[in-house]
């Protein structure tokens, strides 16, 4: 037999031992364990929600799944670091409504007007970031505070009025379709999904975010500027805070003070559910745009199911407090399982 028949032969079972421990990860996977859920869960509603898989009602699941997309990588941004950003519903209120502000206010064309609302939240990000490198406090103690600080700001300089004599092209945004039931909001989450995947896999910026989360120390002794890191990790997550918001006003047409609930608060569950759902760790040095995609649809789908089942508002927000325990607990079984057979 020659050399290079028995190296062939050799090197099989390890290329099947390899294959097999691939298809064992990606099936133990937060990715595929929510694509099961979703089609699971829609199945489930196709049959006991009268009119789930409408044209109409995909179409409104999939603005809804916009907002919550933006909303779940806004927090991931800040995850990657081992920080949180529970201003995030703030900073997106105040966004859009400078937004509102410059287009019936300052008399500004909505295009620079967008601008402007991005801008604003960048910059709010900014500020949570250079608070936090600079205090030394964790972001959860910044952003509680200036959750409070960017929420009342808000209300005093807009003195709590709507804005709603926005042009045309943000209602049309919010009622256009594609295809008869796909929303564009939903294009563009998806398409901002696929610019941070690139950012995270294939930039130095993005590496450099994720060592700052995985192991500071080593990251700053690599030649990484960590605090800088950390501080542009928060500006993406004001960015698309930002983002996130604007599109909740095209849905309603009007830019809304309460939009995100009272200090932003109601933005706060679906920020946690969907990274925390996909795989994102909390601890910081592992980020899934992807899982977060699919979790913050995920969420999505079960309130839209539940309301048209008619669960009472209050039951829905229980049972998505107890997923998220739930999430948490399992995601912890799976990396333990994960570490006991070296797959980790």
């Amino acid at each position: 037999m020659t050399d290079s028949a028995s190296s062939a032969m050799d090197t099989r079972p390890a290329s099947r031992l390899s294959s097999r421990s691939s298809l064992r990860l990606f099936l133990l996977s937060n990715e595929f364990g929510l694509l099961v859920l979703i089609i699971v869960f829609a199945a489930l509603f196709h049959g006991l929600a009268n009119g789930f898989l409408s044209p109409f009602n995909l179409f409104a699941l999939g603005r809804n799944a916009a907002v919550n997309i933006l909303i779940g990588l806004s927090m991931m941004t800040v995850l990657a670091t081992g920080g949180l950003n529970l201003a995030i519903g703030a900073m997106g209120v105040a966004a859009a409504m400078a937004c509102g502000w410059l287009i019936e206010g300052a008399g500004l064309a909505w295009p620079l007007a967008v601008l402007g609302g991005l801008a604003l939240g960048a910059g709010l990000g900014v500020t949570n970031g250079w608070m936090v490198v600079k205090t030394g406090l964790h972001s959860f103690i910044i952003t509680l505070a200036t959750m409070s600080i960017f929420f009342g700001a808000m209300i005093f300089l807009s003195q709590g009025e709507s804005y709603r004599a926005l042009p045309a092209v943000f209602s049309d945004l919010g009622r256009a379709r594609v295809f008869t039931f796909v929303s564009p909001m939903f294009l563009i989450a998806v398409g901002t999904a696929l610019v941070l995947s690139v950012l995270y896999r294939y930039t130095v910026q993005g590496r450099e975010m994720l060592a700052a989360g995985a192991r500071p120390e080593a990251a700053e002794m690599s030649g990484v500027r960590v605090e800088r890191t950390v501080i542009a990790c928060h500006m993406l997550s004001g960015l698309l805070a930002a983002l996130a918001a604007l599109l909740l006003t095209a849905r309603n047409g009007a830019a809304i003070p309460s939009m995100a609930g009272q200090l932003g608060q109601d933005w706060l569950l679906p920020a946690f559910l969907g990274p925390v759902l996909g795989g994102t760790l909390l601890q910081g040095g592992k980020v899934s745009v992807l899982g977060t995609c699919l979790g913050a649809f995920l969420v999505t789908m079960l309130t839209s199911g539940l309301l048209l089942m008619q669960v009472g508002a209050f039951w829905v927000q229980s049972f998505l407090g107890i997923l998220l325990l739930l999430a948490v607990m399992i995601d912890k079984g799976r990396r333990s399982y994960l570490r006991r057979r070296n797959l980790a």
